[in-house]
């Protein structure tokens, strides 16, 4: 990995070798009559959200979730037909006090 330095018109002409450089970890920077004018960095990877739970649970911020714990959803609590609706419409109605 290092740094290449190209010409405006040497860019546009060989675009694509140079995100293949770029992709491999390669900075490009870009010149125009020799003055460096921008800088063509690689995008850095976003870890998956595995990967920043496990560093979490390294650095001692988060507590590995024990394997006992149930991942069962609890079935819904049972209520009157329209009670939902109505209990709704009350809390709704005084909001507006």
């Amino acid at each position: 990995m290092g740094t290449i330095t190209v010409g405006v018109r040497e860019a546009k002409a060989n675009l694509s070798k140079l995100l293949k450089l770029i992709q491999n970890g390669n900075e490009v920077i870009v010149t125009q009559r020799g003055q460096p004018i921008g800088k063509i960095i690689p995008v850095k990877r976003e870890d998956s959200l595995q990967e920043k739970i496990t560093e979490l649970e390294k650095r001692g911020i988060l507590e590995p979730l024990l394997k006992t714990t149930s991942s069962i959803i609890p079935q819904p609590i049972q209520i009157a037909h329209g009670l939902a609706q109505r209990m709704l419409r009350e809390d709704r109605e005084n909001a507006r006090l």
